[in-house]
């Protein structure tokens, strides 16, 4: 009989994407740069927002979870970039690098031998880090999706 994989296995497993939905590395690879900032009739965001979101509130997660003092940015506004293009050539590749090592910081957290997934956060009102990792986990595959539907409604996926 196979061994059942532990509960940060499945939590890590969920976090990488993959599973049920598109990963992240296969969403974000090889985007036409003139594209980044067009936002596709119907749609409510560019690729560009999209993704500086994920990064944003990926990272707001995780600096809670694992610091305390953090001070979320403000709702809704602190959440999304001031414009519908990164700002310069470099921000889509500057933000999958910060969004990657998030992740990876997230990751780690969840496979420390003492992780402790269900007390809540003395800080919070009533967070977990298993909470807060299924919380990542879902949001990122929500605009994945995102980003994979606006691939197709601009024409860049083959």
């Amino acid at each position: 009989m196979k061994e059942q994989k532990s509960l940060p296995a499945h939590i890590v497993e969920l976090l990488e994407g993959g599973q049920a939905h598109i990963n992240f590395d296969h969403a974000v690879k090889n985007w036409p740069s003139k594209l980044l900032g067009i936002r596709p009739k119907g749609a409510a965001h560019s690729p560009w927002e999209v993704l500086e979101h994920m990064r944003i509130a990926q990272w707001d997660i995780l600096e809670f979870t694992r610091n305390p003092k953090h001070v979320s940015p403000e709702f809704p506004a602190g959440y999304w970039p001031k414009t519908s293009t990164p700002p310069n050539a470099k921000a889509w590749d500057q933000a999958i690098h910060s969004l990657r090592a998030d992740l990876n910081a997230l990751i780690r957290i969840v496979r420390k031998k003492d992780a402790d997934f269900f007390t809540p956060f003395p800080h919070g009102t009533g967070q977990t880090l298993l909470r807060e990792a299924l919380l990542v986990a879902d949001h990122n595959a929500y605009h994945l999706g995102e980003l994979f539907l606006l691939r197709r409604l601009l024409g860049a996926w083959k």
